[in-house]
């Protein structure tokens, strides 16, 4: 049996659980997806509906409306004792990267992060070298812990209908709670599952030039906000905006860098993006090495310039 850790906002799953499903799918057994959370039936009951999903686990309690590391992993555990678990998957997302190391030390076996392939049960490629190199890696655990990069694998589609059985919550695990969320609220697509990203850089000077300049940019084509590192510390940004091997993974079908060099960190995070166009003023700039299409010039002009022919959203 192969164990996904759903991600999911109670109501529903969130897109990063159908790709972790679709990378489970390649172990060759039965995979059944865990929903802890707190009144998350529609969680529950959009994940039976995942293609591939053998049996969907709901867990539900009050301690797991706003789950910490080790709650999640208390969940998991107990599951891995009935036996039969040859695997546990999650998302490299902030949740999955939260809980699942905790697993592994739990169950005293190596974890594997952040996999871009499947070769065979318990052979993994993963990237190395901020993704300038790939490595393929073989567990000899019993039980294999690992983490899937979303992008590397396509989204499991629609069309399961799988039973969902109802267990009971583990304890509530001694030692940090969740006492207050801020959430960013945006009607804008969500970063890592938006099909056009528009980032700014540090070469944009301020907060306020990259929302006067990019946000305009955004709205015409109706995508999703980014941003480099140096932008998120300059303090631009917040750090949710970030992309990069710190940051957000993300492949769109467009992605578009403004005022961004192309650091390393960087780059490991959005170079699998299909179409890549860079704007910097700077020729030389790395960036312009893995960009589809290039601008040199001025960003102040060419920004509103580009803006102004597209058409209205």
């Amino acid at each position: 049996m192969i164990l996904v850790l759903a991600d999911h906002d109670h109501a529903s799953v969130l897109p990063a659980t159908r790709h972790a499903v679709a990378a489970a799918a390649k172990l060759g057994g039965d995979v059944h997806v865990l929903v802890a959370g707190h009144d998350a039936g529609g969680a529950a009951a959009g994940a039976a509906r995942i293609a591939g999903v053998a049996k969907v686990l709901h867990a539900d309690a009050q301690h797991l409306a706003r789950p910490t590391a080790e709650n999640l992993a208390a969940q998991v555990l107990a599951l891995v004792a009935r036996g039969g678990c040859t695997h546990v998957v999650a998302a490299a997302t902030g949740s999955g990267k939260n809980a699942m190391p905790r697993i592994a030390a739990k169950l005293d076996v190596a974890q594997v992060s952040d996999i871009l392939g499947i070769e065979t049960p318990d052979t993994f490629v993963r990237p190395i070298y901020a993704g300038n190199a790939f490595a393929t890696v073989r567990s000899s655990d019993t039980i294999k812990v690992i983490t899937v990069r979303t992008t590397a694998f396509d989204a499991a589609g629609d069309g399961g209908s799988a039973a969902v059985e109802t267990i009971a919550a583990a304890p509530p695990a001694k030692g940090a709670t969740v006492t207050g969320q801020e959430l960013t609220k945006s009607e804008r697509p969500e970063l890592t599952s938006a099909r056009i990203v528009v980032s700014g850089g540090r070469g944009l000077g301020s907060g306020e030039n990259y929302r006067k300049l990019l946000e305009p940019l955004a709205d015409r084509l109706n995508a999703a906000m980014g941003a480099s590192r140096a932008a998120v510390d300059a303090g631009y940004v917040p750090n949710d905006y970030q992309v990069g091997q710190t940051g957000k993974i993300v492949a769109p079908d467009l992605y578009v860098a403004v005022g961004i060099s192309g650091a390393i960190q960087h780059l490991a995070g959005m170079k699998d993006s299909k179409v890549i166009v860079a704007i910097n003023k700077d020729a030389e700039a790395p960036i312009f090495q893995i960009a589809d299409y290039g601008l040199v010039g001025d960003l102040f002009e060419l920004i509103p310039a580009l803006t102004a022919a597209l058409p209205p959203k």
